[in-house]
């Protein structure tokens, strides 16, 4: 069963022009529309978008400012109406689209959990029986009968929240707002979203982390300019999404060797990352060895070639550095021909994020280098909530540029504590 159906959405803007919510904006607006008329510009923030949600399903959204994802959230929460097209959303819909949004300034924290019930058509014993569990969670009980126009950004976006999750609508949509709270409370924020999607309901995620993404969805929509780019598993959309805001891809290829990257003895022709099966992937799993690979021609014959590999993280640290050290060709000065050179990475070593791949060829004795091809490739490290890699069941960000299973051992060595 569908809880979400959209079908040819499109949204028109009129820059220059503003939308009339109120009957002041209306009549203000026919003063202004004739002088604003010949400045205003088209511009589609959606254009003919489509795709339905499941029941129980968890959707992420992505693309970058500007791509329509605001605009389709307030669209789904009936804040705006579209331009064409229809959206259908089955169940009453509990929203968290932007601080500021959603609560009456002049209230109290008390009287706005109650408004936001009385609006998803909740009775007021209803609400009682939440109502303990909401200002909990929130943590604004020393605040609770203050008027919220005196909150802070977070307190409100903590009560916000809060109420969102806990009023049990079948549909739940969070923005990007999230980013407004402490790290603590965006960790309590991750988990009750998983938790409400584990229940059957229906989660709409719109987030810049895609870590976050991997970890809460089970399939992602990237935006583009109001268009879909792509609808599918998580971990592809994503990886793809990476590699294009990187303008790297996973894999790479010089078919001119005049063009290719190299010295009078060696030429690179191609990287690429690839999976278990050999296919080029540009996302993988944490806990799933990932392989990298280079194709060099020798072209003059007669020296030690030792290929190597270095990764970067998102902030250009460099994580290490692999050279062929093994003894095949250690030692052996090359012959003219094509090489092809394959280095894996076990699972549950790197970090989750993107990696970026810089390739070389190095001569040792004497010391020459016959080329750095830096960022040639990257590739996106996911790891998921699953709760078998080394995140375990803790859902916030974990620092770190590697991110192995150890191996542990406890045991009990008395069976009752020295009080000294």
């Amino acid at each position: 069963m569908s809880a979400i159906k959209v079908e040819n959405l499109s949204k028109l803007y009129h820059i220059g022009e503003s939308e009339h919510d109120s009957l002041r904006d209306v009549i203000v607006g026919l003063f202004k529309r004739s002088a604003n008329k010949r400045d205003a510009t088209e511009l589609w923030a959606l254009k003919d978008v489509s795709f339905e949600v499941k029941q129980g399903e968890t959707l992420g959204i992505i693309g970058r400012n500007g791509a329509g994802k605001s605009t389709l959230l307030k669209i789904l929460s009936r804040i705006t109406k579209p331009t064409s097209g229809t959206a259908e959303i089955h169940g009453r819909v509990g929203s968290l689209l932007e601080v500021g949004t959603g609560f009456h300034n002049e209230l109290t924290g008390r009287e706005n959990i109650y408004l936001n019930g009385a609006i998803l058509g909740m009775k007021r014993t209803e609400i009682d029986t939440r109502f303990d569990e909401i200002v909990a969670f929130s943590e604004i009980e020393k605040f609770l009968d203050t008027p919220v126009k005196h909150y802070s950004s977070g307190m409100y976006m903590r009560l916000a929240f809060s109420v969102a999750a806990h009023l049990e609508p079948e549909v739940l949509i969070v923005d990007e707002v999230l980013a407004v709270g402490d790290v603590g409370f965006q960790r309590k924020c991750l988990k009750k979203m998983r938790e409400v999607g584990e229940s059957g309901r229906t989660v709409l995620f719109v987030s810049h982390d895609m870590q976050s993404m991997v970890r809460l969805c089970d399939r992602v929509i990237w935006l583009r300019d109001g268009s879909v780019v792509r609808d599918g598993a998580t971990l592809d959309v994503v990886g793809d999404y990476l590699h294009a805001q990187s303008q790297v891809g996973a894999e790479r290829s010089w078919d001119n060797l005049e063009d290719a990257p190299g010295d009078e003895y060696t030429k690179l022709r191609h990287v690429r990352v690839c999976d278990e099966a050999g296919a080029t992937v540009s996302s993988i799993d944490i806990r799933r060895p990932v392989t990298v690979e280079m194709t060099y021609d020798v072209v003059k014959p007669g020296i030690v070639i030792v290929p190597n590999f270095h990764f970067y993280n998102a902030e250009g640290t460099c994580m290490f550095v692999s050279h062929d050290w093994a003894g095949g060709w250690r030692d052996r000065p090359r012959s003219t021909g094509t090489y092809l050179s394959r280095m894996e990475i076990p699972g549950n070593f790197l970090a989750e994020g993107p990696v970026f791949v810089t390739v070389a060829a190095t001569t040792y004795a004497p010391l020459a280098v016959h080329f750095v091809e830096r960022d040639v490739v990257t590739f996106n490290v996911a790891d998921t909530a699953d709760g078998d890699s080394a995140r375990g069941d803790y859902t916030g960000k974990i620092p770190g540029i590697v991110r192995p299973v150890l191996d542990w051992k406890t045991e009990m060595i008395g069976d009752r504590i020295n009080d000294g």
